[in-house]
C-alpha cells in the first residue's frame, strides 16, 4: 500500500539513493529530496509524490526497467559518472525494507550500491 512520501525516511531518496551518508545532509545543509521543495526538476520525485510512494520501491504500476522517469538520460549519466546502480538500490529496498536498507548503507558509508 502506498505511503505518504514525506512520512517515511528523509534519508532515503525517491530513487533509492541513501542521503544518510552525505556530508551536506548530515550537517543539515541539504534536506534530501523528500523535503526539498527546490527539487521540482526531479521527475522521479514528482512521480513518487503524486502517487504517495516513499520511493520507486513502492511502485507496482510499471516494471522499473520500463519506467522512463526512472531510466531517464540524466539518470544514465549519473550512473556512469558515479558508478551508481540505482535499480539495485530499489531492488534491495524491496527485498529487505527501508530500515534495514538504511542500516546497510550507513554501515557501508555509501550513498548507492556500486556497479
Amino acid at each position: 500500500m502506498p505511503t505518504d512520501f514525506t512520512s517515511l525516511r528523509p534519508d532515503i531518496a525517491a530513487c533509492g539513493l541513501y542521503c544518510g551518508t552525505c556530508r551536506k545532509f548530515r550537517q543539515g545543509k541539504c534536506p534530501g529530496c523528500r523535503d526539498n521543495a527546490k527539487a521540482n526538476w526531479c521527475k522521479i520525485r514528482q512521480c513518487c509524490t503524486a502517487h504517495h510512494y516513499s520511493s520507486c520501491a513502492d511502485c507496482t504500476l510499471i516494471p522499473l526497467e520500463a519506467c522512463k522517469k526512472f531510466n531517464n538520460p540524466i539518470a544514465k549519466i549519473f550512473a556512469l559518472v558515479f558508478r551508481s546502480d540505482r535499480p539495485a538500490c530499489i531492488r534491495r529496498i524491496r527485498e529487505i525494507g527501508y530500515d534495514r536498507y538504511a542500516s546497510e548503507m550507513n554501515l557501508s558509508g555509501r550513498q548507492t550500491i556500486r556497479k
